[in-house]
């Protein structure tokens, strides 16, 4: 809170007059992901808690498709004035290697204006799995190599990728059996289909509290208030860590005081008390709202762990 309450006040300082007039008409955000899921829920939150600090409505627009390409080349290409606006989270940071021969390279077209949230993902075990808590498991599967599947939803997901990470740092194998989203994946989780899936919070406690299937671990540094008896990866002695965070991102270009504007309005909508419980609610542990500076650099480190990551060039901690 002090964080935020300090970017807020740096944030009044004067700026030039052109760049009070900003916003001059509705802002567009754009979601790379369908509508109902977290990021698209945490998006629809925060628009409304930004408009009366910027006097503009913000409309969401879902745009999925590519691995989120198509919301990242629509925002890069818009005019880079800030009425265009991408939210993405984790899987922003691998989308130029799931998409190789992308016609943007979203590293250099998108700048992120701030990092909002971090989040962890849950770990959820099948019911009629026989391992009784993480520790079993990773046992059971190492001395099972490809007895058990994993559902993932692929295209450098946060699905998969928590999974990779989890994978790499036990060193066990499993099958990937690929979904095309989370909520199927977790139905065959619950029916015993599949033993194992990585889900976001907020979907990941609600199937672990309804008893669909166990909440072995969770992939944050500390354990979660929302699931304090799933230890962390790192309590089994897995040298592992993942936090999926939610940033805002402009066209590259847009100029830095319309930037700054964003992040003013952005910290002044997340200080307020009903919009951080709504965030909790969504699983949130950490709320951020960083500077534009700040969130370049903690961006530019995720696509660099990450990259590395999934071309296994470093240890899953790394």
């Amino acid at each position: 809170m002090r964080r935020i309450l300090a970017a807020l006040a740096a944030g009044l300082l004067a700026l030039p007059a052109w760049a009070q007039s900003f916003p001059d008409r509705p802002i567009r955000l754009v979601v790379p992901f369908a509508a109902g899921g977290a990021t698209d829920v945490g998006a629809r939150v925060l628009a409304e808690a930004m408009s009366p600090h910027l006097s503009q409505p913000i409309v969401v627009e879902n745009r999925t498709g590519g691995a989120g390409l198509v919301a990242s080349e629509a925002v890069a290409r818009a005019p880079a004035d800030g009425h265009t606006i991408l939210i993405n989270n984790t899987s922003h940071s691998v989308l130029r290697l799931v998409v190789p021969n992308a016609p943007i390279d979203v590293t250099r077209v998108l700048t992120p204006v701030t990092v909002l949230s971090e989040m962890p993902m849950v770990m959820l075990v099948a019911n009629n799995h026989p391992a009784r808590d993480l520790r079993e498991f990773i046992a059971m599967t190492r001395a099972n190599p490809g007895r058990w599947d994993y559902g993932s939803t692929g295209g450098g997901g946060t699905l998969q990728m928590a999974a990779l990470l989890f994978l790499r740092a036990a060193g066990v194998e499993m099958n990937e059996i690929p979904y095309r989203g989370g909520a199927p994946a977790t139905m065959d989780l619950a029916a015993g289909r599949i033993a194992m899936v990585f889900d976001v919070a907020l979907t990941g406690v609600q199937s672990a509290r309804g008893g669909q299937a166990r909440a072995f671990a969770v992939t944050s540094a500390a354990r979660s208030p929302a699931l304090p008896d799933a230890p962390t990866l790192r309590e089994a002695g897995l040298d592992a860590e993942m936090n999926v965070w939610q940033a805002l991102f402009v066209a590259s270009g847009t100029p830095a005081p319309v930037q700054a504007a964003l992040h003013r309005a952005v910290a002044a909508a997340l200080s307020g008390e009903a919009v951080q419980r709504r965030f909790r609610e969504l699983g949130v542990d950490r709320i951020l709202a960083n500077t534009p500076q700040e969130a370049a650099r903690y961006v530019a480190a995720e696509v660099e762990r990450w990259e590395n990551l999934l071309r296994g060039r470093i240890t899953p901690g790394g």
